[in-house]
């Protein structure tokens, strides 16, 4: 695949992250005997990668807007383009030492994204995609999984993590579809399991509650592997409210309807 100019800054950018934080990332076994714990030297990781990022995409493209997990929100003197960051996916397993969380960044152009990078550096493995082009992991294209049946089908999902809001609704959904399916994943980092989607490792994901930066690249690196992904409320906005579903076309009517009939 031959990237764009914009491509090539976010997938550049995203391997500079990952570097910072994957030498981060090696402190962390050894800051889990201390007393004190991980925790503030993680939240420091975080915040240095999210200013890498800003920093690189901003003298990229001084003019577009930018919206971060760590720093909020900057408007662009372009108002119809946004950078869309979330510069540690998964940070409860990092400050775990466990090798899976990435990072991820998106391009939003009219309301639209049209471009996405997923970063898993413990692994090497750059998702990315761009509108009409197709889905790609490192130098292979990859395509969701041609599965057709709930049986044969594995999912990801998301839990709340303080236990909380749409508990229920997670429980009610794994009742209904747990018994149907081959099993249910919860690797606790929502880009890289609808990346997994892309990818064919998972049938299909969903989950409640997330924020946009959650979930921007890798909307469209699913979609753009085959997928469907739509908002798991009927009524509500896939990016702003994040609550998403997503699945391989030959399984998506089939879970979808199961988890929707469960809501009844």
């Amino acid at each position: 695949m031959v990237a764009s100019a914009n491509l090539n800054v976010m997938m550049k950018t995203a391997r500079r992250a990952g570097r910072a934080l994957l030498k981060d990332f090696g402190e962390v076994e050894n800051l889990q005997v201390s007393k004190k714990g991980p925790g503030d030297f993680v939240s420091r990781a975080d915040r240095n990668a999210e200013t890498i990022i800003r920093d690189a995409l901003i003298e990229a493209r001084p003019t577009y807007g930018f919206l971060g997990e760590e720093g909020g929100e900057i408007e662009g003197e372009d108002p119809t383009r946004r950078w869309i960051v979330d510069p540690l996916d998964g940070t409860t397993n990092f400050l775990h030492g466990m090798p899976h969380w990435a990072v991820s960044i998106a391009l939003e152009h009219k309301g639209q994204i049209v471009a996405g990078v997923i970063y898993d550096p413990c692994k090497d493995e750059l998702f990315f995609a761009e509108k009409g082009e197709g889905a790609w992991m490192n130098e292979s294209r990859i395509r969701v999984s041609g599965r057709s049946r709930l049986s044969e089908s594995v999912f990801g999902a998301g839990l709340p993590p303080d236990g909380g809001k749409y508990l229920p609704e997670m429980f009610r959904d794994m009742g209904k579809l747990l018994p149907a399916c081959s099993g249910m994943r919860r690797n606790g980092a929502a880009s890289l399991d609808l990346a997994w989607v892309a990818a064919g490792r998972f049938d299909g994901y969903w989950e409640y509650n997330l924020k946009p930066w959650d979930i921007a690249a890798g909307i469209i690196i699913a979609k753009e592997a085959g997928a469907f992904v739509e908002p798991l409320i009927d009524g509500t906005n896939l990016l702003n409210d994040g609550h998403v579903l997503a699945g391989a076309e030959p399984i998506f009517e089939t879970f979808a309807k199961t988890l929707r009939s469960a809501a009844k």
